[in-house]
């Protein structure tokens, strides 16, 4: 029988898609997927996913960006003597510094960083290093989970108690100022969360602030539970560009489709951490004093000499004995994760998602708006197949077939921003359709 580990993909549906948006002349994102090649691979380190988005002038933000999403899965799988979450943590901790040496070697690059939002999906459920307000929803059923806390000046005064979510206040605080990134600072503080357990259905999106700056929660839940994972990654990044674009955005939607996958009747040896550091030297020592005293005894037998052999082999014995008590003990140290304990607070924030009735229609008013919208005349458009998915939805709907009403409006709006962007010959620079 061939071994599932060497094809991950069974149990796992993903699309990872960037933007550059509608008003930006340049991608700031970077995004990563790097999926375990085999058994041993997805014990150890799992899957990983990673999206990052970069902030400095002169291509500064592509650079950091793009560091932060090479660096971190590699360093991440690297430091293999560390548990996930620690490794996770060191490695980007280790690209922080990475991102600060290059802006400080170059004048053009100073200050430059980067968000950085990194799964990996273990064995022991789905765990989350993260800096910035690049954010990592879940979707398990109907509900929406928020499962990472922005680094922003409006969520920390809010968290400060000192910002009322309908206040004046709040409305002027910009949303866009962020309180930590990789790369502007020598050290940095870092945020694991989880592991959270996975189940079957079980749908994650890793994303930039350019997305959720034109999508709702609510949106990004129906789409998200409606929809297959390349057209509901499809979905999200037309909706934020047809409403402006005015930010980069990047998407990954990772679905979990199979039981190789689930952890949440799992029987996957905890993670732990916080446990004693291996410390090699110490561990040669033990061996050399181990072979010296056996290969005594050896040659004290050889010569006669049994007395001097017996208590050579009881020495070596000794250290063999002490050498285990003292590795159980450092095995013994640490807390356990994956057992009903994790790290962090999430999940942050939830929503629920639309009934299917209800985001149809919602969705049918969006198209109806796209085909009325001043800012589409100015496009020589064949309006043909849109009409035609439109009239689909509206049929499908008419029959209580909503889902089929949804996944044809869907495909209305992205067929719309394709065509849109044939007419601008991809031209970022004013290719909007307000709604």
């Amino acid at each position: 029988m061939a071994d599932r580990g060497s094809n991950w993909q069974v149990d796992l549906a993903h699309v990872a898609l960037t933007d550059v948006g509608m008003r930006r002349a340049n991608n700031q994102d970077s995004h990563s997927v790097v999926l375990a090649s085999d058994r041993l691979e997805w014990q150890a380190r799992g899957h990983v996913f990673m999206v990052a988005d970069g902030m400095g002038a002169h291509a500064a933000g592509e650079l950091a960006s793009k560091i932060a999403v090479d660096g971190v899965p590699h360093l991440y799988r690297k430091y293999r003597e560390m548990s996930p979450p620690e490794a996770l943590q060191r490695a980007i901790i280790e690209t922080n510094s990475e991102v600060y040496r290059r802006g400080q070697a170059n004048s053009d690059f100073r200050a430059m960083g980067t968000t950085a939002s990194a799964m990996a999906l273990l064995p022991q459920g789905a765990l989350i290093g993260h800096i910035g307000d690049s954010r990592v929803y879940r979707v398990r059923g109907t509900k929406l989970h928020q499962l990472t806390r922005d680094h922003s000046l409006v969520w920390e005064l809010r968290d400060a108690g000192q910002l009322d979510g309908d206040s004046e206040l709040a409305k002027s605080v910009p949303k866009n100022v962020i309180t930590r990134s990789l790369g502007p600072n020598a050290n940095v503080q870092v945020d694991i969360e989880g592991p959270y357990k996975v189940a079957v259905g079980d749908t994650y999106l890793l994303c930039s602030d350019g997305l959720m700056a034109r999508v709702t929660d609510e949106e990004i839940a129906a789409i998200l539970h409606h929809l297959p994972t390349n057209e509901a990654g499809q979905l999200l990044v037309d909706l934020a560009n047809l409403r402006g674009g005015p930010d980069n955005i990047t998407v990954i939607v990772a679905q979990i489709t199979g039981n190789e996958l689930a952890t949440v009747d799992s029987d996957a040896v905890p993670i732990k951490i916080g446990r004693a550091k291996h410390d090699p030297k110490l561990e040669l020592i033990f061996l050399v004093l181990v072979a010296v005293f056996f290969l005594a005894a050896l040659l004290l037998s050889v010569i006669g000499n049994m007395p001097a052999a017996l208590g050579s082999l009881v020495l070596g014995l000794v250290v063999v004995v002490v050498g285990f008590a003292i590795k159980k003990r450092n095995d013994a140290k640490g807390i356990e994760l994956g057992t009903g304990r994790k790290l962090g607070k999430g999940p942050y924030t939830s929503a629920d998602c639309p009934a299917p009735a209800e985001f149809a229609e919602s969705l049918a008013k969006i198209t109806a708006e796209l085909r009325r919208a001043p800012g589409a005349g100015k496009y020589e458009l064949d309006w043909t197949e849109f009409d035609q998915l439109c009239q689909s939805a509206e049929g499908a709907t008419a029959e209580a077939r909503h889902q089929d009403a949804i996944r044809q409006s869907a495909r209305a709006v992205s067929l719309l921003m394709e065509n849109i962007r044939e007419a601008m010959n991809k031209d970022a620079s004013d290719s909007a359709i307000e709604l």
